[in-house]
């Protein structure tokens, strides 16, 4: 009887917390995923409303730190170093701080980016971008807390925060000069060795020994560093073709390499290939 009272509570334990009470939020969360340029950029904020209040100069104080929304801070995260400002940031995820002003909003980027409101320390130290931007204010009102990105070129954007009849604006630019350069010299260069090397692992194993062996041989001349598994994939390659002397030579050079690095595996796969093939 002790079992199944002690079975019961546990069991009903369980029941209640997997029915906890889902209410709506006062403040939803939204996420954005925006590519500008060739950086992906990802906000992560909570959209509180004016329900009647005024916000800036009283539910937001002028001059005040502020978690640029509600809930936990917003998040913004790049992908590639950028600029924002004005300011050069590295690559990663920030926390945005506001002070807004009547006139300009102070804004800073900061590295500690789970802080639910804004930090109870702040840490000088971890301001990684701040500057001010001019304070517009907007011929409509807009109910609830927004951020969007607008006016794209090729390399920038605007980062928008909209909240009752203000607009701030934040200048976002993005290194797609610098990356379609490095895409282009990397494309106009031609396949790499491993490129040639994934293709001739792919051909041996359909069958297309002669596909095969024309881009293994090309992977083996293209790579600065001979590597023991190029030269392996090349001695099995060779053996399916029936050269055996290229097979070989191929497994001897592997298994050289394989003892230098200090691999086992490929050193017994290299003898017991080389034993098979009646190398001497």
């Amino acid at each position: 009887m002790k079992k199944i009272v002690l079975f019961l509570s546990v069991a009903l334990i369980s029941l209640g917390v997997e029915a906890q009470v889902k209410t709506p939020q006062p403040s939803p969360s939204s996420k954005i995923e925006q590519v500008v340029g060739l950086t992906d950029i990802t906000v992560e904020y909570s959209r509180p409303s004016m329900k009647g209040r005024t916000i800036f100069g009283n539910l937001v104080p002028y001059d005040k730190l502020w978690r640029t929304g509600a809930n936990k801070n917003t998040q913004i995260t790049f992908s590639d170093d950028v600029k924002v400002g004005g300011k050069e940031l590295k690559k990663g995820t920030y926390a945005i701080f506001t002070k807004p002003g009547k006139e300009n909003w102070e804004v800073l980027f900061y590295a500690d980016a789970n802080n639910w409101g804004t930090p109870r320390e702040w840490d000088d130290a971890k301001v990684a971008a701040k500057f001010s931007v001019k304070s517009n204010k907007i011929p409509f009102k807009v109910e609830t807390f927004t951020i969007m990105f607008s006016d794209f070129k090729m390399d920038s954007a605007l980062l928008n925060i909209f909240w009752e009849e203000t607009e701030a604006s934040i200048t976002v630019e993005v290194p797609s000069k610098e990356k379609a350069i490095a895409s282009i010299e990397t494309a106009l260069a031609g396949p790499t060795a491993n490129d040639y090397y994934q293709a001739a692992v792919f051909h041996k194993e359909i069958k297309d020994l002669a596909k095969a062996k024309e881009y293994i041989d090309k992977a083996v001349s293209l790579r600065k560093d001979p590597a023991f598994w190029f030269h392996r994939q090349q001695s099995l390659i060779y053996a399916g073709t029936g050269d055996k002397a290229g097979a070989i030579k191929a497994a001897k050079t592997s298994l050289s390499l394989a003892e230098k690095a200090g691999n086992a595996d490929y050193v017994k796969l290299n003898k017991d290939s080389l034993s098979e093939w009646g190398a001497k």
